[in-house]
């Protein structure tokens, strides 16, 4: 349920925020609600996640891709994400989420999104972004990059997100996990 009023949140303000670039960065503030809290008093893992999904709808809102994208029948999805915590973010704490397409391949976007309090990083997410189409069928970055409106190949990638991707990339549609003898 929060989530659903952080993505309302998102729909309503950020006509009224500042434009910002396909690449980024793009940032939004959030506060820790006691719906994003578990049993220890910080903030849930998958609430992080979720999150995530809110500061990405942000992003297509301020871009002015998301009406692009609608037209043309795209939506993004995550196809692999990571996610390494540092601090924990406590009840009421203000705190902000940037966010920051890094990098692509043919497929894919590399994101960044980095939760920070103050000056202080609490904890940075890698996301591996695919855009499908409605009806079936996926868009290649070329055709996303047109939509826009970035030409130009992709900025090299930190070695670490590089490596992550390529990861990502060839074991897309295999299991993770090895077959278990019948």
């Amino acid at each position: 349920m929060t989530l659903f009023f952080r993505l309302l949140y998102a729909l309503i303000t950020a006509r009224f925020r500042p434009r910002c670039s396909f690449l980024g960065p793009c940032r939004m503030r959030f506060r820790v609600w006691p719906g994003d809290i578990d049993i220890l008093f910080h903030v849930n893992n998958g609430v992080y996640l979720s999150m995530l999904d809110a500061a990405r709808v942000e992003m297509l809102l301020r871009t002015g891709a998301f009406g692009r994208m609608r037209k043309r029948r795209l939506y993004p999805v995550v196809q692999a994400q990571t996610i390494r915590y540092r601090r924990s973010l406590r009840l009421c704490e203000r705190f902000e989420i940037e966010t920051r397409i890094i990098g692509w391949d043919e497929q894919a976007f590399l994101l960044t999104h980095a939760f920070s309090r103050g000056d202080e990083v609490v904890a940075e997410a890698v996301v591996r972004w695919r855009f499908l189409k409605r009806g079936g069928g996926k868009a290649t970055s070329a055709e996303v990059l047109d939509l826009f409106e970035t030409p130009g190949p992709s900025p090299e990638l930190p070695p670490f997100v590089a490596a992550w991707n390529e990861e990502q990339r060839t074991r897309a549609g295999s299991s993770v996990f090895p077959s278990s003898p019948s």
